[in-house]
């Protein structure tokens, strides 16, 4: 074999995790799991070797440089892991240079934020990242209400998050905002969608989209954050709630999907345009399942 042996070109710690539009994306690890990582809910990065630490910025532009050597087409690139939106402006911005100067025919770079990224960002800061590429950012919500967000340890507030999403917004970026149906239990699951309602209202994401809450391990942990006071939400009463948040919705354009493996019923439109033909869905769903597709359980894959 003549010549030396080309390097892949990028590297990745495993496990790896990307929103589902993200599935054509070229992903860049630049951060290993997520600086916060104490939500209840969350197994994404609480594996040993997922202990959150920024990626070498040499390596990282490295890769870059090797992506615009080797891939040909690219023309989305995800930021990843949890929250590289923590890195700050200047590697961003480095980041986002290298990735114009390098894989040229890029037209969208994004990425996962925490609102408390956000903070630390001045308007002015996010509208030259938005000039560099990046024009999308997602956001895991997960609930409006305190209450819940205090149980699952999210380290945001109602406040936060609008505050977070609104500067996101006022900067050009475009915000997927995300929400976990059934996060507050049995308990807490009127004032969680309301809430919930209340906050998705107040930042008119371009994007929204529901999953429901899944353990692949249990929801221990979840049950302490509510002080063992935790009931999950049975098939109907999830419908139920997603009922109670659609109709308080006062959206215009909002492009909504709730249909990730997670979720029993199906559900996609664009709100409030679409609303009225949801909601039958769910009342359907509620009253008559058996006249809807809904996926059962080794349909769902969890």
């Amino acid at each position: 074999m003549n010549g030396s042996p080309v390097s892949p070109p990028v590297s990745y710690i495993e496990p790896l995790f990307r929103p589902p539009s993200e599935a054509n994306s070229l992903i860049l690890q630049v951060t290993n799991g997520c600086s916060w990582n104490r939500c209840t809910f969350c197994e994404m990065y609480i594996d040993p070797q997922k202990q959150f630490k920024p990626k070498s910025e040499t390596l990282l532009l490295e890769e870059i440089v090797r992506c615009g050597q080797q891939l040909s087409g690219v023309r989305r690139v995800f930021l990843g892991d949890g929250d590289a939106m923590v890195l700050s402006f200047r590697r961003l911005k480095t980041i986002l240079e290298a990735i114009r100067t390098h894989l040229p025919g890029v037209t969208r770079v994004s990425a996962y934020a925490l609102p408390s990224n956000l903070k630390h960002k001045t308007v002015e800061e996010l509208q030259s990242l938005r000039d560099l590429g990046l024009t999308l950012i997602y956001v895991g919500a997960e609930s409006g209400d305190d209450e819940v967000l205090r149980c699952i340890d999210k380290g945001e507030t109602f406040q936060s998050t609008v505050d977070g999403l609104l500067k996101a917004r006022q900067a050009g970026i475009k915000t997927s905002v995300m929400l976990i149906n059934g996060l507050g239990g049995v308990r807490m699951s009127e004032q969680h969608a309301r809430a919930s309602a209340k906050l998705i209202n107040a930042v008119q994401p371009e994007y929204l989209a529901t999953l429901v809450l899944f353990s692949r391990r249990g929801n221990r942990r979840v049950s302490e954050g509510f002080g063992g006071n935790f009931t999950q939400l049975d098939q109907r009463q999830l419908f139920q709630e997603m009922e109670m948040f659609l109709s308080d919705l006062r959206l215009t354009g909002t492009i909504f999907r709730s249909d990730h493996a997670s979720n029993f019923l199906v559900l996609k439109g664009v709100l409030n345009r679409d609303l009225d033909a949801m909601l039958t869905q769910l009342r359907t769903a509620i009253e008559t399942p058996e006249r809807v597709f809904l996926r059962q359980d080794y349909q769902r894959g969890l």
